[in-house]
């Protein structure tokens, strides 16, 4: 099995130490996980920064690399929060650095982070969905510094409404951006943190994931989205078997922003 959203306590949101993770994710049999931790510039529109010290943070993974060669593969990863405004210096970070896998997600909105609930203000909840959609596609038409698109359908998470929108409503939306991605060579991940925050679904729901799928998309891959060690692989088993009810054949990891393709079929046996 493998988890290609872990976050460490280099993620100013996590406390998890990355060898915790990297103990929990051996004691549960994976073979592979990726260190995807935050990088949110101008995160709130005023020059703050979600960040880390990339060099620190890529010689920690080295050290544990090495040190656990023998038991699990570890990769090195980090999500982007990306903006409109802010492509550049991402492209800055992929140009410096030698990573293996990017999650490119949106955070914030307008220059709003999602999660303090501003740029909900003033707007009908169709109009925020709206705007977010397209945000979203203009980072991904504009943007290739990524390898998956994280948690397409976040913005359901947030916003305090008693009701998610039907996301159907912005299928032509989510069909062009599918397009583009699958045009660029891109995925999309399947994050189980959707279930684990009680919201019924993964991220980005199943019907999404079906629409993804139904356009050609092949590059999946299978992230906990985890901050606390017993995150690590939530859910992973009965996320295997949706994505081979809907006819997926294989989940990707990445080796140096290479996809590699795993057979669903041999990891539902492996259990």
């Amino acid at each position: 099995m493998y988890d290609f959203h872990v976050h460490s306590d280099f993620s100013p949101d996590s406390t998890m130490k990355m060898e915790e993770a990297i103990l929990s994710a051996i004691q549960k049999g994976l073979k592979e996980i990726c260190f995807t931790d935050h990088t949110d510039y101008d995160y709130d529109g005023n020059n703050n920064n979600f960040e880390f010290h990339i060099p620190d943070y890529l010689q920690a993974i080295e050290v544990l690399q090495n040190k656990y060669a023998d038991k699990i593969i570890i990769k090195k990863g980090i999500e982007f929060g990306l903006q409109p405004h802010i492509l550049d210096k991402y492209k800055r970070d992929v140009e410096a650095y030698g990573f293996d896998f990017i999650i490119g997600s949106i955070h914030s909105v307008e220059k709003h982070d999602l999660f303090f609930g501003n740029f909900f203000a003033n707007k009908t909840q169709k109009r925020a969905y709206e705007v977010y959609f397209q945000e979203l596609s203009y980072v991904v038409e504009h943007c290739d510094d990524f390898s998956v698109l994280g948690h397409v359908d976040i913005i359901k998470r947030y916003g305090g409404y008693d009701l998610s929108l039907p996301l159907k409503e912005y299928e032509e939306a989510t069909a062009v951006i599918f397009k583009r991605l699958i045009e660029k060579g891109k995925g999309i991940e399947l994050n189980t943190s959707g279930i684990r925050y009680n919201l019924g679904d993964y991220h980005p729901s199943l019907d999404i994931v079906q629409l993804f799928h139904s356009l050609g998309g092949e590059i999946i891959t299978l992230g906990s989205d985890s901050h606390e060690p017993h995150h690590l692989a939530f859910d992973f088993n009965n996320a295997l078997k949706h994505l081979k009810d809907i006819g997926f054949k294989y989940i990707t990891t990445f080796d140096n922003m290479e996809p590699k393709f795993h057979q669903i079929e041999a990891l539902l046996d492996e259990k």
